[in-house]
């Protein structure tokens, strides 16, 4: 039985943020036109929130050295209530910020080079495959591509008129990436070449030695295209019609040779599946283990035990953790002991694939402490292919899964509806009473 629901809150809603949803018919949905600046969160941008303030760390490609876990744990201790939250790009969230401690978190970050640019710390938005170069699967390692992207929105002035929402994905080829919205996304090729487009128009085929140039490239373009339009889009899809990113003239401008590329079947499937946790193994002999915590939340004693012999952690954009450069036994043995700790570390478990915003009582604009509310045998199903599902405190639904996925939300009248969504597409499941955990159950389980 799920406790009462709290009163609604005074918050306006949406403040400014279209919610999500599919267009009812064949109706063409309104332009997306943004009349302010982008309030997105940063390390140094805190937001107001009703449990303190919140910090967002960008983290490119998810990848982080130990002392920087440890630096993080150390911030979550010091400065934040001693928890880290992991974004679905991702990155990291600090919660429950002092009003004073704002200086003395950006020093700490400062020192742990977690802060390279003070002025670009907000745009460095880039997902990569997570386990590329580890299991065998896809074209091998990004980091040479997420080092010099980085490097390169860093080095630009132009390149903080970027909104913190604007999103660079590095897929290695595998799939896993490529359908998680990015608005300049990159594709490893075997054959040597990449693959570059601009939200979901066809892509154009470089070096593989350009492609972090290509993508720069690519936001430039953008920025041209949404100043055009005057919308103040901040996103590759807010763009109105007759506003599209020229991709090929930002690339010809910029001197990188590109070409059309064939449709190939990576762009024409779906995304593949996010890394289920558990033990990954690599061609070299080593092993990686991947664990992910409850509502993609966790202590900063969890998050030491994280560092491994590999050097690295990598956070994947499904709020899990990859730690490479193991052998069989010492794999075995950490996943065991992440498990004792409270991760998840196989796909049966009741938590997995289980999401949720923070909800009451850290935000405003909740309806309900969806945190609380979403318990294994309510929002869990133990099955390896069972959809995500995700609960959102109200219609803005702030970090949902992409792909297909079961939306469970929170209304002013004290339920919480239950929908399938899958693209654009999206079908209301009714339910009676105390039948809620029954109704995302059998949602988990229908793939279309």
């Amino acid at each position: 039985m799920l406790a009462a629901m709290p009163p609604p809150s005074t918050t306006p809603p949406n403040q400014g943020e279209p919610p999500i949803g599919g267009t009812p018919g064949n109706v063409a949905p309104s332009p997306v036109v943004r009349d302010r600046g982008d309030a997105c969160p940063g390390a140094l941008r805190l937001h107001t929130a009703d449990d303190g303030r919140l910090a967002r760390l960008r983290l490119p490609g998810g990848i982080l050295t130990n002392r920087q876990v440890e630096a993080l744990a150390v911030a979550a201790e010091r400065y934040g209530d001693g928890h880290l939250g992991i974004t679905s790009r991702g990155n990291a969230e600090l919660r429950g910020i002092g009003d004073h401690c704002g200086n003395g978190l950006a020093e700490l970050l400062r020192h742990t080079a977690l802060l390279p640019s003070e002025r670009h710390e907000r745009i460095r938005n880039i997902v990569a495959s997570p386990l590329a170069g580890l299991d065998g699967h896809g074209h091998g390692s990004l980091h040479p591509w997420l080092r010099e992207l980085d490097a390169l929105l860093c080095a630009q002035d132009w390149t903080t008129a970027l909104s913190g929402r604007f999103l660079f994905a590095l897929d290695d080829g595998r799939g896993d990436v490529t359908g998680l919205g990015g608005d300049v996304t990159l594709i490893a090729q075997g054959d040597g070449p990449a693959l570059v487009r601009t939200g979901a128009a066809a892509p154009l085929r470089v070096a593989a030695a350009d492609a972090p140039r290509a993508a720069l490239a690519a936001a430039r373009a953008f920025l041209a295209a949404a100043d055009a339009a005057g919308t103040g889009a901040w996103r590759v899809r807010e763009l109105p019609p007759g506003h599209e990113v020229d991709l090929a003239a930002a690339l010809a401008h910029a001197g990188i040779p590109a070409e059309p590329a064939p449709v190939r079947p990576l762009l024409r499937t779906p995304p593949a599946p996010a890394p289920r946790p558990g033990i990954a193994a690599g061609p070299d002999g080593t092993y990686a283990v991947l664990a992910a915590p409850v509502l993609g939340r966790l202590t900063s004693t969890q998050l030491r035990a994280l560092a491994g012999p590999g050097g690295e952690i990598r956070i994947t954009p499904w709020r899990g953790f990859v730690v490479p450069g193991f052998d069989e036994r010492g794999a075995r043995r950490r996943l065991g002991e992440l498990g004792a700790a409270g991760f998840i570390t196989e796909p049966g478990s009741p938590w997995s694939g289980v999401g949720a915003c923070t909800g009451r009582p850290g935000c405003a604009k909740a309806l309900a402490d969806v945190r609380r509310d979403a318990l294994p045998g309510t929002g869990g199903l133990p099955a390896a292919d069972a959809l995500p599902v995700y609960w959102s405190g109200c219609e803005r639904r702030c970090g949902h899964p992409h792909g297909d996925w079961v939306d469970v939300t929170a209304t002013a009248g004290g339920r919480y509806t239950v929908t399938a969504r899958s693209g654009t597409e999206e079908r209301q499941l009714p339910y009676r009473e105390g039948e809620l955990a029954d109704s995302i159950a059998r949602a988990r389980g229908v793939r279309r």
